[in-house]
């Protein structure tokens, strides 16, 4: 099987709304258009990739499931952030990782900034 890369990512969310304004308020993504696929959803540019978002009345228990940001500055990205109220959890130097930060959307899925060392 060959692949090019990853085309996206899908999170389930409790509010479509809430969600849509973090996703391009807070982490400044481009929303796009979405084919109509008879439930709630919205997507999302990401860089070269796509986040796609669609609506649960059940959210499931959140684990350590998460898509990671390859940023290039990792402290500069988490002081962004927590300058609009997010909290950002900062990990510096994990060896084979490189520096990285953790936060959770407004559903509670986690999102990673990595900043790779190579």
């Amino acid at each position: 099987m060959e692949t090019k890369g990853l085309h996206h990512v899908n999170l389930r969310v409790d509010d479509l709304d809430v969600a849509r304004r973090f996703y391009v308020e807070v982490m400044g993504f481009e929303e796009i258009d979405r084919p109509d696929f008879g439930f709630a959803g919205a997507w999302f540019r990401m860089g070269a990739h796509q986040l796609h978002l669609q609506t649960t009345d059940h959210p499931e228990t959140k684990s350590g499931d998460h898509f990671a940001l390859h940023v290039a500055d990792c402290a500069a990205c988490a002081a962004e952030l927590e300058a609009k109220g997010v909290d950002v959890l900062r990990l510096d130097g994990v060896p084979g990782a490189g520096v990285q930060a953790f936060l959770r959307d407004p559903s509670g899925n986690l999102i990673e900034l990595n900043q790779p060392t190579v």
